[in-house]
C-alpha cells in the first residue's frame, strides 16, 4: 500500500497533538511544523480536514493553535488512511481491463486489504508510547 505525504503527515500531526493533549496550550501550526517537518500551507490544510473529522478542535487568537479532540485510544491509523486519503476519482485508475489488469487488481486488493488490517491494529496512542520510548533511549554525550 502506497501511503501519500497527505496520510502521513496527518498522522504526524495527530501523533503530535496526541503527545501534547495533557499540556495546557494549545499547539500551534508552527510547533507542529518545526517538529515534524510538515510544510506550513499543507499542514492547515490537513489539520482542516482533521478538523472536519471530529478528530482536532482549533482556538483562534495569539493564544491559538490546535487540541486533539478525541481520546488516542479510539484513533487507528486506518482511520486517518479513511479521513485523509485518496477520495476523489483521480486515485482510481479508468481503464478497460485486460486480463493482466485484473490480476493486478486482485493483487492489489490482496495487498489493500492486508494493509488496513494492519493499519486497523495500530492506535494512535500505541505510536505516541512508541515515540516516547524512541526518545527515552536516545543519550547525548
Amino acid at each position: 500500500m502506497l501511503i501519500s505525504a497527505r496520510v502521513h503527515y496527518a498522522s504526524l500531526a495527530m501523533i503530535e497533538l496526541a503527545a501534547n493533549r495533557s499540556r495546557k496550550a494549545p499547539v500551534t501550526a508552527g510547533e507542529i511544523t518545526d517538529r515534524q517537518g510538515i510544510p506550513g500551507p499543507f499542514l492547515v490544510q490537513i489539520l482542516r480536514t482533521l478538523r472536519s473529522a471530529g478528530w482536532v478542535r482549533s482556538t483562534r487568537g495569539s493564544n491559538g493553535g490546535y487540541r486533539l479532540a478525541v481520546e488516542p485510544e479510539d484513533v487507528t491509523l486506518l482511520d486517518i488512511v479513511d479521513a485523509v486519503g485518496c477520495q476523489d476519482a483521480a486515485c482510481q485508475t479508468e481503464s478497460k481491463p485486460t486480463p493482466a489488469d485484473e490480476a493486478l487488481r486482485v493483487a492489489w486488493d490482496e495487498a489493500t486489504e492486508a494493509s488496513r488490517s494492519v493499519l486497523a491494529k495500530t492506535r494512535l496512542i500505541d505510536l505516541v508510547q512508541a515515540s516516547n520510548r524512541d526518545d527515552a533511549v536516545m543519550f547525548y554525550i
